[in-house]
């Protein structure tokens, strides 16, 4: 069993509310207990290439597989693993703090593994489906010992007129307004792990429900 999440990140999120709250955008350099952090990185990086898909654009009917935009592979997180379970738990709690301090209605949370092999990329998007306010917050997280600037794969936040530049490096947090902050992935130069996800308000109707169980 891995040790617990550190029982206090509180600090952590009460930053990442601030920031959101005053630039829509908040980085938090070693955000985790590295414990995690490298049983996360270990998980990742062992999962066989059976255990990625290639990621596409779009949900249910309308996803495509469009290499033109990106060109990632990803594994869905289902909390099964201990690593995971922490993650989790550690995504919960700062759902918690968004909504108390940020009123953001924030209802469910969804992430994956990212893997970007040797030029793989994502080109400029946003992550809020067009038309609907399905993803509200989104965070990515990191998973890269020892990377180095000609590795490449910097995110690229585009925020009123300035453009933000990210190194993935190991153990930084990045948390965004979904609807709000266009990004990109640059192209990696080597094999290059993260956690993304998002934070979506709840829009059942009609007996459908979203987000989906």
């Amino acid at each position: 069993m891995l040790p617990l999440i550190d029982p206090n990140p509180q600090l952590v999120f009460d930053d990442v509310a601030r920031d959101l709250a005053v630039q829509g955008y908040s980085i938090q350099p070693a955000a985790l207990p590295e414990a995690l952090t490298t049983a996360l990185f270990s998980e990742v990086s062992q999962l066989s290439d059976d255990g990625f898909v290639r990621a596409g654009i779009g949900r249910g009917q309308a996803r495509q597989v469009n290499r033109f935009n990106r060109t990632d592979q990803v594994c869905w997180i289902q909390g099964t693993s201990d690593p995971c379970s922490q993650w989790l738990a550690m995504t919960e709690q700062l759902r918690v703090t968004l909504n108390r301090q940020l009123f953001m209605g924030l209802f469910s949370y969804e992430s994956h593994y990212a893997r970007y092999q040797p030029g793989d990329f994502f080109k400029r998007h946003v992550d809020a489906f067009v038309g609907e306010r399905n993803r509200l917050v989104s965070t990515v997280f990191y998973l890269n010992p020892n990377w180095q600037p000609q590795d490449g794969g910097q995110l690229l936040l585009y925020v009123q007129g300035e453009t933000i530049e990210v190194a993935p490096n190991f153990g930084t947090l990045v948390t965004f307004l979904s609807e709000d902050v266009p990004h990109e992935v640059l192209p990696a130069r080597r094999t290059r792990y993260s956690i993304a996800g998002w934070y979506r308000l709840n829009q059942s109707m009609n007996r459908a429900v979203d987000p989906p169980l």
